[in-house]
């Protein structure tokens, strides 16, 4: 039920992506700093199909489970933030509004910024945009001197 193709899932897993299929996320709780420590998750089952025959995700009730986190990445969305460029002097986009990264290091042109994904490919998949994280964070790595 997963919109991704084997070949994804299984690069994913190598990478140690751990996949929680039926399960949204309800509440994210935090530390006395305010940091994220914790995620509270529901799990779902497949309902019954509709005209299209497609089964949707029907919440369990009272299935909740916590979940600990360190870090909450929220990547939702189909196109690139329109308030990225109004708030970002500087980057430059490209015509279809991605921004403008070498392909190599994720560095734009901004010093110091850097970006991969589909926020510099436009839709990809997953293992791309891993890729280009991976790229990115030597880059920053290199950057900062280290």
């Amino acid at each position: 039920e997963m919109p991704a193709r084997k070949e994804e899932v299984e690069h994913a897993e190598e990478e140690g992506v751990k996949f929680l299929l039926l399960t949204s996320p309800v509440e994210y709780k935090g530390d006395e700093n305010g940091n994220v420590n914790m995620m509270i998750c529901q799990r779902f089952e497949l309902g019954e199909p509709d005209e299209s025959g497609r089964r949707s995700p029907v919440p369990i009730p009272g299935a909740y489970f916590d979940l600990q986190v360190d870090t909450v990445v929220i990547a939702i969305g189909q196109g690139p933030n329109p308030l990225v460029p109004r708030t970002t002097p500087g980057l430059k986009l490209t015509r279809k509004g991605n921004i403008l990264a070498d392909e190599e290091t994720g560095q734009t042109s901004r010093p110091g910024v850097f970006a991969g994904g589909d926020i510099v490919t436009g839709a990809a998949t997953v293992i791309l945009a891993m890729g280009a994280g991976k790229k990115a964070a030597r880059a920053i790595h290199h950057y900062l001197g280290f």
